[in-house]
């Protein structure tokens, strides 16, 4: 029994070293970044025989962009014409708008399909409730806003986990990037992570997790949250920033943004435009996202289950690079601890288990007298599997999430019928133990 586990939460809070205090639990999760030593998809209008539009000098027939997979849909406007709405639908979403006068362009059809420079074309997004990135009521498009800065992501290595319990994951590593606009510059960290998910109806749901050094030296915590209509290679993003107040950043705390984000697998990069929309209404047309039924859906939030700990599972002994914290800011204090790598072994029920962490991602944490802790990583086992592990909750109730291969040896993750350890000492950084959830 290692020495602090008979005290009670507070004292054993008070008495773990810093690295400790930060990784807590090793899992995917949200975060802040910290101040320390180191550092849409969808819409164009389809090809096809658009609406006939009016207009004061004549009668004009609107053509669109081939839609991949969505219905045909309305055409653009003469001068001064109004287009008739038009209702498509397609495999992951819907569209429901009218054309706008005076030349504004018609619906057009999508469903899956289309490309528009905003991610969605000209067309609100609507996400499925399940995952609405904050804006239930829709993403606007996000060059009606004024731009803020654009971004260059550089990529390290794409893992695929194949499809598990939520869709088909993938795993991005940002090894860095810069940042430009007229009020900030700023670096990537490496150690970010694109967590792509392509639900089986085509659309996507993205979580972007990266820390971030402005020139000043303030530490920025980033985490996006996007989705896209099927077929559809811009998503669109509504990023999330925490920043210390006493900052001259701090404005990024209470904006309201979104953005697009585009991968170049060949380039390896990934370009992210971020726009201030306070003042961009939620307008027609709309695209209605909607996930596949009977189907669980991913959280943005931690899980919140309880239970008491059964047969162990496999446990992990993770290194940690040294502590980032972004001060106070609009949740907390945000804490970082960046995961540098490990080991894994296998337990009772996943015995033949064995294996490494992977490099990359953090326990992302909130200290107070409730620290919450919320680790985001990734597993590699020797048999050639990827894990996507997100770990989070106060000390004594940590709960993991778990992503594998439904198809593979290690399906039996995705139940999510498990809790977690809290962390103990290991060389370098911490170990912990997942156990079956009674």
């Amino acid at each position: 029994m290692l020495f602090y586990e008979w005290m009670d939460p507070a004292m054993r809070i008070a008495h773990l070293p810093t690295k400790l205090l930060m990784i807590g639990v090793l899992g995917l999760c949200l975060g802040g970044c910290g101040q320390s030593s180191e550092e849409g998809s969808g819409g164009t209008t389809s090809s096809g025989a658009g609406g006939a539009a009016s207009g004061g000098s004549g009668e004009t027939t609107g053509a669109g962009g081939d839609a991949a997979t969505g219905g045909a849909g309305g055409g653009a406007t003469g001068a001064g014409g109004a287009v008739e709405a038009g209702v498509s639908s397609g495999s992951a979403g819907e569209i429901v708008g009218a054309g706008g006068g005076g030349g504004g362009a018609g619906a057009g059809g999508i469903g899956g399909a289309g490309g528009g420079s905003g991610g969605g074309g000209e067309a609100t997004i609507v996400p499925d409730p399940s995952w609405t990135c904050g804006m239930p009521d829709g993403i606007p498009v996000p060059t009606l806003g004024e731009l803020v800065f654009r971004a260059t992501l550089q990529l390290g290595e794409t893992r695929d986990v194949g499809t598990t319990q939520f869709g088909h994951r993938r795993l991005l590593d940002v090894k860095g990037g810069t940042l430009t606009g007229d009020k900030i510059e700023a670096t990537f960290l490496t150690g970010g992570m694109e967590l792509e998910l392509t639900l089986s109806n085509g659309s996507v749901e993205l979580e972007e997790i990266n820390i971030l050094r402005a020139n000043d030296g303030t530490l920025i915590y980033l985490r996006s949250c996007g989705v896209a209509p099927a077929g559809e290679a811009v998503v669109r993003v509504v990023p999330d920033f925490e920043v210390a107040e006493s900052s001259s950043l701090a404005w990024l705390n209470t904006g309201k943004f979104a953005g697009t984000r585009v991968v170049d697998a060949a380039a390896g990069t990934v370009q992210i435009d971020v726009y201030d929309i306070a003042e961009v209404a939620v307008g027609e047309p709309k695209i209605q996202l909607k996930d596949p039924e009977g189907v669980p859906n991913q959280s943005w939030e931690c899980s919140t289950a309880t239970g008491a700990r059964g047969a162990s599972v496999f446990t992990e002994s993770v290194t940690l690079g040294s502590s980032l914290s972004v001060g106070a800011s609009k949740r907390g204090t945000r804490n970082i601890i960046p995961i540098t790598g490990g080991t894994v072994t296998g337990g009772t029920l996943l015995s033949g288990l064995s294996g490494s962490v992977l490099p990359g991602g953090g326990d992302y944490q909130l200290l107070g007298a409730s620290t919450i802790l919320d680790a985001r990583y990734a597993l590699s086992s020797d048999d050639g599997e990827i894990i996507v592990v997100r770990n989070c909750g106060p000390f004594g109730a940590l709960v993991p999430v778990f992503e594998a291969r439904a198809d593979g040896p290690y399906a039996i993750l995705n139940t999510n019928a498990y809790v977690s350890s809290d962390p103990g000492f290991a060389s370098g950084g911490v170990s912990l133990t997942f156990y079956e959830r009674q």
